[in-house]
């Protein structure tokens, strides 16, 4: 590294405005998106009810955007093009923010850097149009215009061509540009929104958001259905609670509906898009005992509270926010979210159903047929006749009002009208098939069981404890001496949960209790399967967070075990169990306990529809 001469005493200058302006735009515009945003959010505080997009190049040559707003008059131009000059606050307290930008650098930033074009015009007044070329302004001049403004980029950092070095391909930046839009147009669904691709002289529309109608929810899950799909807002719970001035509202997935990568978490303060990562961990353990580590939640939250509660001038880019009291906001998003996962039941999502009809490959071209069902009597009197010789008399198995209950000594009568229906079948010793009122359930029975015993382990902790039975035979478990430690460094809390073990020289443990609910376990197994989840969590996550991941992995342990053939009256006591305990259409680790298929899904398989 160039150490500087100490011998030479540098001089400290004042640089020129256009200097000035260009480091502001290294701050405030790091690529076209970011130039998107700005000029969105200008038409969105000017009380804008639609607003254009287009750009071409990836922005690179071209970002134009349009508004109904309120416009600017002729002699605001030039002081709009001044930095630090806004008609959004009077300088007098910097927390009673209601607006997306309040610095007044925006403008002269973009002017910097770029060929900036500004009309615009008020009510009653004529267009007038002003231009910036690298931080050199014309006068302002009339100009035939819309109500409203337009303001046109061009060849963006053309002034700092270092800059043009760190771009991205075309595609990447258009993309980038979507995302932005789409993330303000979330928070606006009462403000119709349009994107356009105008590169090479053809118009290609890559957005279309019509002004939503009617409640905010409503209209939110409208824009949200246009935005995310409408797979989201089936599968999405709707989020209300507050605490304290703060309020959190929006849509949430369920656990089963989750993606590979954290790309379609989407956080709102006060109508402002954020990136914040305080409110990005929040969400993420509200998920995580739903959840396993590669997956990530789907949400759209909105925080609102009065602006002295929030920062918002704490990024350069207004991408980050600082709340008064963090561990309020942390602590709402939480339980709130956690409150809905809990109330949604054995609710799973419906794209498990999509998933499972696409693994049936049709072997023929699909022909449909419509037909009648045919009623009780005449599949009574078909069965009969179909029926091999000597065997109508004694109707058996033949018998079109036996049912596989009714055909059990043992097995009592289940409810059809049930969520989760009544139990006919047990395949390959694992799946549960039940019949509901509306079609057929095929339930995992090791993941359901799984869930059921970690939910009433964490009851029976939060209660007196977990109970535990004392083994006849203590057991010894060899261990290095870095796995026993870390099993002895949470004993105490291991020894709440059922799970009682004590130091037996070296790097030896011995277990002397285990959990009652769990019955005869693999002590082994399980010690090993503890320290597998303590390596996985690592040293960063919190003692409670450390041990649920322990009792997720006992449950794993007490459950129901693929391979064990189940009688009538237990796989319906586990229907019964699943449809009244939160969460559990979803194993510990987001997998679907559970899939449904609808009698007009069955009939599409079969051609009948």
């Amino acid at each position: 590294m160039n150490r500087p001469d100490r011998n030479i005493r540098p001089e400290i200058r004042q640089l020129d405005e256009a200097s000035v302006n260009r480091i502001a735009a290294g701050e405030v515009v790091e690529r076209p998106a970011s130039a998107v945003k700005e000029l969105v959010e200008n038409a969105l505080d000017a009380g804008a009810t639609r607003v254009d997009v287009a750009y071409a190049e990836g922005g690179k040559t071209l970002i134009r955007v349009r508004d109904d707003g309120c416009g600017m008059a002729g002699d605001d131009l030039p002081l709009a093009l001044s930095r630090h000059a806004t008609s959004k606050i009077d300088g007098s307290d910097l927390l009673n923010i209601h607006s997306f930008g309040f610095r007044g650098e925006a403008l002269p930033s973009l002017g910097a850097v770029g060929r900036l074009r500004i009309v615009s015009r008020m009510a009653g007044a004529e267009g007038m149009a002003i231009m910036v070329d690298g931080g050199r302004m014309t006068a302002p001049r009339p100009e035939a215009a819309q109500f409203g403004t337009l303001v046109e980029l061009r060849d963006l950092f053309h002034a700092t061509p270092a800059r043009l070095k760190f771009m991205r391909s075309d595609r990447a930046e258009a993309q980038a540009i979507a995302d932005t839009v789409k993330r303000l147009a979330m928070a606006e669904p009462y403000v119709s929104f349009t994107l356009s691709d105008i590169s090479q002289g053809d118009t290609r529309e890559i957005l279309r958001l019509d002004a939503a109608q009617g409640a905010l929810f409503d209209a939110l899950e409208e824009r949200l259905a246009a935005i995310l799909g409408r797979d989201f807002t089936e599968n999405a719970l709707r989020i209300e609670a507050e605490r304290e001035g703060l309020r959190l509202a929006g849509f949430a997935a369920l656990p089963t509906y989750s993606r590979g990568a954290a790309v379609a978490q989407y956080m709102f303060v006060n109508g402002r898009p954020v990136r914040d990562k305080m409110l990005l961990g929040a969400l993420r353990a509200a998920y995580m005992d739903v959840l396993s580590r590669d997956r990530h939640p789907v949400a759209a939250l909105f925080i609102g509270c009065t602006p002295e509660l929030v920062d918002v001038n704490v990024h350069p880019a207004k991408s980050e926010v600082r709340f008064r009291d963090p561990g309020l906001a942390r602590g709402l998003v939480v339980s709130g979210l956690r409150h809905a996962l809990a109330g949604a039941g054995h609710r799973a999502s419906s794209t498990n159903t999509g998933a499972m009809l696409g693994a049936f490959q049709a072997t023929l071209p699909a022909r449909s047929y419509q037909m009648d069902r045919p009623s009780g009597a005449a599949r009574a009197a078909a069965y009969q006749l179909q029926a091999p010789q000597g065997m109508s008399e004694n109707a058996g198995f033949w018998d079109a009002g036996a049912t596989m209950a009714a055909r059990s000594d043992t097995a009592p009568e289940a409810p059809v009208d049930a969520p989760l229906g009544a139990a006919r079948a047990q395949l390959h010793e694992n799946y549960i098939v039940a019949q509901t009122e509306r079609g057929i359930v095929i339930v995992d029975q090791h993941a359901a069981h799984e869930r059921l015993v970690y939910e009433k382990l964490k009851r029976l902790r939060a209660e007196n404890g977990v109970p535990s039975q004392a083994l006849l035979i203590p057991e010894i478990v060899e261990l290095s001496a870095g796995d026993a430690a870390a099993v002895l460094d949470i004993a105490p809390q291991l020894a709440a949960l059922g799970l009682v073990l004590e130091p037996f020289g070296g790097g030896a443990i011995v277990l002397r209790e285990t959990p009652a609910l769990l019955g005869n376990v693999d002590a082994r197994a399980l010690i090993r399967d503890i320290l597998d989840e303590l390596a996985d969590q690592g040293a960063s996550a919190g003692l409670e967070a450390r041990i649920d991941a322990v009792l997720s992995r006992m449950a794993c342990h007490g459950s129901v075990r693929s391979g064990r053939q189940m009688r009538p009256e237990e796989m319906n006591a586990l229907l019964r169990e699943m449809e009244a305990t939160p969460l559990s259409g979803q194993c510990n680790h987001g997998r679907p306990t559970y899939v449904e298929l609808s009698l007009a899904d069955i009939e599409k398989l079969f051609g009948r529809r």
